[in-house]
């Protein structure tokens, strides 16, 4: 087992407990030695492949989840606001960070983020091409050629093949981890993760 390989972090743009998650695995990793190689996946491809369905869609979960998702944030002390739409399709913000990823993963990175933040604190539409747009342009990045990148094929084929090999991973929703071959799943798997990358497998 190789103690330094990196912590695969999978996550949507449009997963409350990803954006969490997406603010302390950082800085979880760095404790360990580790870095963190980002993900973007679409959730619905996982729900699909497993024949499972948002916690959302049911009225009794939503319910719940819409809670748990403002509690969970309090705990961790990131900022949340439930953006309306939710949930949004995000397979375009998702084409680029794969676009980024190809060449820069470390700008790729700070793309999740950015789409992650700009969702889920001020509710812009990661959906809506104007607002992607914007945001691309605000985040520091060519606004022409990442909207180019979203509808080029080739990022199209990327994205998928990522949800694929998510997929084959055995990976079923969002945020997950897979650590030293061992997966995680959920934004409250923190302490599990975090005994695994001080001590091992237990």
């Amino acid at each position: 087992m190789n103690a330094r390989s990196p912590v695969e972090f999978y996550f949507d743009f449009s997963s409350p407990y990803s954006y969490i998650a997406s603010e302390w695995v950082e800085a979880v990793a760095a404790r360990h030695g580790r870095t963190v190689r980002w993900h973007a996946i679409l959730l619905g491809a996982t729900f699909q492949a497993a024949e499972l369905k948002s916690p959302v869609s049911y009225p009794v979960k939503r319910e719940y989840a819409l809670v748990d998702f403002q509690r969970s944030a309090r705990f961790e002390g990131v900022p949340y606001r439930l953006p309306e739409p939710f949930p949004i399709p995000t397979q375009n913000a998702a084409r680029v960070f794969w676009w980024l990823a190809d060449r820069d993963p470390e700008r790729a990175a700070a793309w999740a983020h950015a789409g992650l933040r700009a969702y889920f604190t001020r509710g812009v539409a990661l959906d809506v091409p104007a607002q992607l747009k914007a945001l691309c342009a605000e985040a520091g990045l060519d606004a022409d050629a990442a909207e180019a990148a979203w509808g080029d094929p080739v990022w199209k084929a990327k994205l998928k093949a990522e949800n694929d090999a998510a997929i084959a991973a055995g990976l079923f929703g969002a945020p997950s981890f897979i650590v030293d071959g061992e997966l995680f799943w959920g934004n409250d798997r923190r302490g599990q993760l975090e005994r695994w990358l001080a001590s091992g497998p237990f």
